[in-house]
């Protein structure tokens, strides 16, 4: 599967359970999405039709995030936010549950922002024991929990994939937790400055996903400076298998225009 369509940024012209059947009818076998629902523990019937809305589609779901918080207002994530951790931890079982009746293994959580008034050393101390209990909680259905970089928000602590390296080493060595990957985002890493090309050498054998736009603008590949295909084939020859996630913005008509027909899918 190379490519699979993040439904939370693209397609957004559609509601949310038509965007994987939009990304079936463009060519592509996976989708990803951000968490969907507007709480940590949503109704049994909403996870019904959420999953229904991926099977009817006939796509595979690639990846799914825990619980962010309220992403438009700034929130980046629970794991290491003090005041909302009990709503993280009720939220891994139901990701758990979804992973299990759609075939997804790969889980994106969030790291959180600093807090005012919080000490930043019990943060992360917070923030590995919770991703500890996220990578117990898929472990059961063999899932993988992602960590990434961000940028756009000067209070998240994970710049880049040195920043996320080390947590990962941390709750491997704190809490025996070994199913976390790196996700690489070569957007948000572009945008914090960092040499995405030496990160991806240094890091490589870390890489458990990978999600792309282009920079500046977050746009699609092509719009703007960033060598976006020599990377894919970089990853590809290193040996990256996995799908890679269509996480931009755009407002073309076809926002997949870049990417021929028969490269999206594995057919």
């Amino acid at each position: 599967m190379p490519y699979t369509v993040n439904c939370s940024i693209l397609l957004t012209d559609l509601p949310l359970h038509e965007r994987p059947a939009a990304a079936r009818a463009a060519g592509f076998d996976g989708v990803e999405l951000w968490w969907p629902f507007a709480t940590s523990t949503p109704a049994a019937d909403e996870v019904d039709a959420f999953v229904r809305a991926i099977r009817d589609a006939g796509v595979q779901l690639t990846g799914l995030n825990f619980n962010a918080g309220d992403m438009p207002g700034g929130d980046r994530g629970l794991v290491s936010w003090p005041a909302r951790s009990a709503e993280l931890r009720e939220n891994l079982d139901v990701v758990t549950e979804i992973g299990e009746r759609t075939g997804c293994r790969a889980f994106n959580a969030l790291y959180g922002n600093r807090v005012a008034g919080e000490d930043p050393a019990a943060q992360d101390a917070l923030g590995a024991e919770n991703l500890a209990l996220a990578a117990r909680a898929v472990a059961r259905i063999g899932g993988t929990v992602l960590l990434e970089p961000v940028s756009g928000a000067d209070a998240y602590p994970l710049r880049t994939s040195g920043d996320v390296v080390a947590v990962l080493d941390r709750v491997r060595d704190e809490h025996g937790a070994t199913n976390l990957g790196l996700l690489l985002d070569v957007y948000h890493l572009a945008v914090n400055g960092a040499d995405v090309e030496a990160e991806m050498s240094a890091y490589r054998d870390r890489i458990a996903h990978v999600q792309i736009a282009d920079a500046p603008g977050r746009g699609a590949p092509g719009s703007g400076e960033l060598p976006i295909r020599r990377w894919i084939e970089d990853l590809r020859a290193g040996g990256y298998t996995g799908p890679i996630g269509l996480e931009y913005k755009t407002a073309d008509p076809d926002p997949f225009a870049w990417l021929p027909r028969a490269e999206r899918a594995a057919r």
